[in-house]
């Protein structure tokens, strides 16, 4: 009888400690298994970069090879696609990272006429359909072919134009926290208004304009919808994977597609590094 109470107390007990830690640990334990399913995409991609598949098509794993990395661009046509969608992004977020900063630095810091609705057509992007967004800007520019031929051009106009939101938003956000009595201050010590911002305000919002160009390079580089619609005969990165995929998934795309993850990950890690060092010598 003492036999039996004293495992069945032991195992209530064990029981109790389990719920105890799962109600203490429930938003921790929440979160870890949501960012799994996030990363088990990620995940996939990554692994099968490292596939040795028999055939045309990288669905099923069939052995580990290195060889994917090494002949990253022995598909034709992929190392074109993948330099004419890094040009465009590295342009068009830098663009759209400088038009999107002084948009906010405007909203933020004056009133002016019409900027209620300036606000409006910022946001504007940002709820439009890709695909209307897409197939507008085409409309434009079919109007515009006796100067603007539908190519390179009218990819990087598409481009900046929906990222200067991202950007405005990004270093609005920084703006609407900043604290101006650090301008004042400045000023009042004998600093001009280019002095002021170069030495007190650009150095106070860096950190939101370098996130902005992150985020907007990201989407740049990973835009199909609007692309399409806008490429003409140019073939960037998502338009070859999409062609790509109708005849065969080749493993070198996840090649890509892990390089690219891996170094957005590392400037965003590196962008955060920087921030808390600079918090720490504040």
């Amino acid at each position: 009888m003492t036999s039996v109470a004293v495992p069945l107390r032991s195992r209530r007990g064990t029981l109790a400690a389990a719920v105890a830690f799962a109600r203490r640990h429930v938003l921790t334990v929440y979160s870890l298994l949501f960012f799994a399913y996030l990363m088990l995409p990620i995940g996939v991609v990554i692994a099968f970069s490292f596939n040795d598949p028999k055939g045309r098509f990288n669905y099923t794993w069939q052995g580990f090879t290195w060889k994917n990395w090494e002949q990253w661009n022995a598909i034709p046509d992929l190392q074109s696609a993948i330099q004419l969608s890094l040009l465009i992004a590295l342009i068009a977020s830098i663009v759209a990272t400088l038009l999107g900063t002084l948009v906010a630095l405007a909203l933020v810091r004056y009133g002016f006429r019409g900027r209620a609705a300036t606000n409006l057509l910022v946001f504007l992007p940002l709820s439009t359909p890709e695909i209307v967004l897409g197939a507008s800007l085409l409309t434009l520019f079919l109007n515009l072919t006796s100067v603007l031929p539908i190519g390179f051009w009218t990819i990087l106009i598409a481009h900046i134009m929906f990222c200067i939101s991202f950007a405005v938003v990004t270093v609005k956000a920084r703006l609407i926290g900043f604290d101006r009595h650090l301008e004042e201050a400045a000023m009042d010590l004998g600093a001009n208004e280019l002095t002021t911002f170069t030495k007190v305000t650009l150095p106070l919002i860096a950190p939101a304009i370098l996130a902005a160009l992150l985020l907007c390079f990201a989407i740049s580089i990973d835009d199909f919808v609007v692309t399409y619609f806008n490429a003409g005969n140019r073939v960037t990165f998502p338009i070859f994977v999409w062609g790509a995929a109708r005849v065969a998934t080749p493993p070198q795309i996840n090649v890509i597609g892990t390089a690219i993850f891996v170094v957005a990950v590392t400037l965003m890690l590196a962008n955060v590094v920087f921030q808390n060092r600079r918090a720490k010598q504040a």
